[in-house]
C-alpha cells in the first residue's frame, strides 16, 4: 500500500482481494447512484470483473475513493480501438473526502497501473463539470460534449 503523501491520512492501493472491490462498488454506489441519480443498472457493467480497480482507505479502512482502468479489448470501444491507450472510469470520491486530493492520488495510481500493462496513453469520459480537474493533471479535451446517464460529458487523454 503506497501513502497518497507523506503527511495524508489515507493510503491508495489495487483492489485485490473481494472486500476491496465491494468497497471500490460501495463508494460508486454511493457517489453516482446516491448522489448523482445514475441508475444502478447503468453503473455495474460486464467490464468491471476484468478492470484493474484501486481504492483510497483512511487510516482506520473507511473507503474515500475509487476509479478503474480497462486495458485490451475491454478499452478498445472507447479508445478508438487504439490498444496502447487505456480507458480510466468510474472516478469517484465521497462527499467527506473531497479536497484532500483523493481524487488525484486516484488518478495518479491508475496512471501507474496502466504504466505497468505497458500502455501509451489513458483517455477517460468525464463529467463536463470536472474538466478543470482533469486538465491540472494533464488531460486534454477531444470531439463533442455527449450525454451519458443524464450527465453531459467530454472525451479526454493524457499520454504517458
Amino acid at each position: 500500500m503506497s501513502r497518497a503523501a507523506d503527511d495524508s491520512p489515507y493510503a491508495v492501493r489495487v483492489a485485490e482481494d473481494p472486500a476491496d472491490r465491494e468497497a471500490c462498488f460501495a463508494v460508486r454506489k454511493e457517489v453516482f447512484v446516491g448522489e448523482q441519480g445514475v441508475p444502478e443498472d447503468l453503473e455495474y457493467d460486464e467490464l468491471d470483473a476484468g478492470a484493474v480497480h484501486v481504492l483510497a482507505v483512511r487510516e482506520d479502512g473507511l473507503p474515500l475513493g475509487t476509479g478503474r482502468l480497462l486495458y485490451g479489448e475491454a478499452a478498445a470501444a472507447r479508445t478508438g480501438g487504439d490498444p496502447s491507450v487505456g480507458s480510466l472510469g468510474r472516478l469517484a470520491v465521497t462527499r467527506e473526502a473531497r479536497g484532500l486530493g483523493v481524487g488525484i492520488a486516484l488518478v495518479r495510481a491508475i496512471e501507474a497501473a496502466a504504466r505497468a500493462r505497458g500502455l501509451a496513453a489513458v483517455d477517460l469520459h468525464a463529467q463536463t463539470q470536472a474538466l478543470g480537474f482533469y486538465e491540472r493533471l494533464g488531460y486534454a479535451a477531444y470531439g463533442p460534449e455527449d450525454m451519458e446517464a443524464g450527465i453531459p460529458h467530454r472525451s479526454m487523454r493524457r499520454s504517458l
